[in-house]
């Protein structure tokens, strides 16, 4: 069966004035004012293609030399390995994390292997632990491959990860532990090329120009995607679809940078700064999560380029449809008027479940007989998002035909060039993340590193007012 390509698309009905109510939603004059605005932002970002930390913007074309290579080495483990982990933090692990949920079956791990065609798959993001040792309890490391990504080699807890799994391989295979690694981080630099080089571990690079958050086009998402069987070359393919569909400069033929001149307009003018995104599918529950990243590391920035004090940046928020609304609901149709909602809803779900007759003494139960859980999510959906118009809230639907890589590819290059086209219009820079940074320095500093950098951020932290006796209840 040949793959549904049609095209996302984007419905703002709900957020604009006509629609929603004057004194909550944006006119058309209001956005049409933001044109020469607009097309500076997307006059930035065409002049950047492939430049400095705009490489992403490639990766839909520039992957094919390598993707021979990326499935080779996924049938290989295939094959040979009954589990496949990816140690990694932050990019690293919630794209992989994000395709797997959306493309595959949802409890692939749970799959005899007949069924699953791969080797189960974990990621592992984080140090918790607990978490390690339960990793151990599921797995075999003399039948698992280890895929560390880390473009610096110097992420901590990627790397002391890469000590602990690199320590167990070496007491259970001797010799053999290096071919149960795989590398995935930058050519040029840092710590893994040359653990890499030295250990003749199976390399695969993270182009210098493409950052963490931006990097699920590239090997960092396409290996853990080909190993589970994923289709990836058909992720590329949507996304350099989509790529096609934002080369106009102009705001009502280009739907991420419209996206992005909204999202603007409403933190401006309408104090809205809380942005929730509620996918109506337990496939996109990740892609959530994936997106809270790229937003939040992206746009949250205390300066613009010149260094002019702004403190800008919407704080996303993952939900679920059905899910959420018996948990979060209430406050957005009657809490503050500082959110919008993005649903993500799908056209046709890949399976569909009828819901069987009964009940029938108990009227508000039997009514469901006959109809299918897929009518059921959809006038969920429906009915969510007519109480946040009700209520005059905004929201907006980006509508997915089917959940396939075709279509996924499309989500994620949508996505990243809606933040980068953002970053233009607020004037900061979308791809460094000096918070994070600092949070990093003062951990290490914590754990004794003698590098110069943390010894002053050591002495620094020493310094800091110290917590109070009468504050500790």
């Amino acid at each position: 069966m040949s793959m549904d390509k049609s095209p996302i698309t984007l419905d703002i009905n709900n957020l604009m004035a006509d629609v929603v109510g004057y004194p909550y939603g944006l006119t058309v004059d209001q956005i049409d004012s933001m044109a020469d605005r607009a097309k500076a932002a997307y006059d930035a970002i065409n002049a950047n293609r492939g430049k400095g930390w705009l490489g992403w913007t490639e990766l839909p074309y520039n992957q094919d030399d390598i993707l021979d290579d990326i499935e080779a080495a996924a049938d290989y483990i295939r094959n040979e390995f009954d589990a496949f982990v990816v140690l990694g933090i932050g990019g690293s692990a919630l794209g992989p994390i994000a395709v797997q949920q959306a493309l595959n079956h949802m409890h692939y791990n749970q799959l005899p292997r007949e069924k699953r065609g791969g080797p189960k798959f974990y990621v592992e993001d984080n140090i918790d632990p607990e978490r390690m040792k339960a990793l151990f309890d599921v797995i075999d490391v003399k039948k698992t491959c280890f895929n560390v990504i880390t473009k610096s080699g110097a992420t901590a807890e990627t790397m002391s990860q890469y000590l602990i799994i690199s320590t167990a391989l070496k007491e259970a295979l001797g010799d053999d532990w290096t071919k149960h690694l795989v590398a995935t981080t930058s050519k040029e630099k840092g710590n893994l090329i040359r653990l890499a080089l030295e250990h003749n571990f199976k390399l695969f690079y993270i182009p210098e120009s493409v950052g963490g958050r931006f990097s699920e086009l590239c090997p960092v998402g396409l290996l853990p995607a080909a190993v589970c069987g994923i289709d990836i070359r058909a992720m590329l393919e949507g996304a350099k679809a989509m790529d096609k569909r934002l080369k106009s400069p102009l705001l009502w033929e280009n739907m991420a940078l419209l996206e992005a001149t909204i999202q603007f307009l409403l933190t401006e003018e309408k104090g809205i700064n809380i942005h929730v995104v509620m996918p109506y599918a337990d496939s996109l529950k990740y892609m959530a999560d994936w997106f809270c990243q790229l937003w939040a590391e992206s746009l949250g920035k205390n300066v613009t380029r010149k260094g002019m004090a702004v403190n800008v940046g919407q704080t996303p928020v993952k939900s679920l449809g059905v899910t959420d609304q018996h948990s979060q609901l209430q406050l957005y149709t009657e809490g503050p008027y500082d959110k919008v909602v993005t649903f993500i809803h799908v056209g046709k779900y890949r399976e569909t479940v009828e819901i069987p007759e009964g009940c029938y003494e108990y009227p508000n139960v039997s009514f469901l007989g006959g109809k299918t859980l897929n009518e059921l999510i959809n006038a969920e959906y429906l009915g969510t998002q007519y109480a946040l118009l009700r209520s005059g809230r905004v929201s907006q639907t980006i509508r997915i035909p089917v959940v396939n890589a075709y279509s996924i590819g499309q989500l994620i290059y949508f996505f990243e060039m809606v933040t980068a086209y953002l970053g233009e219009l607020l004037d900061i820079d979308a791809y460094n993340q000096p918070g994070v940074e600092e949070s990093k320095i003062a951990a290490y500093a914590m754990l004794g590193n003698t590098e110069e950098k943390y010894q002053n951020k050591y002495k620094e932290m020493a310094s800091a007012p110290k917590g109070l006796k009468k504050y500790l209840l």
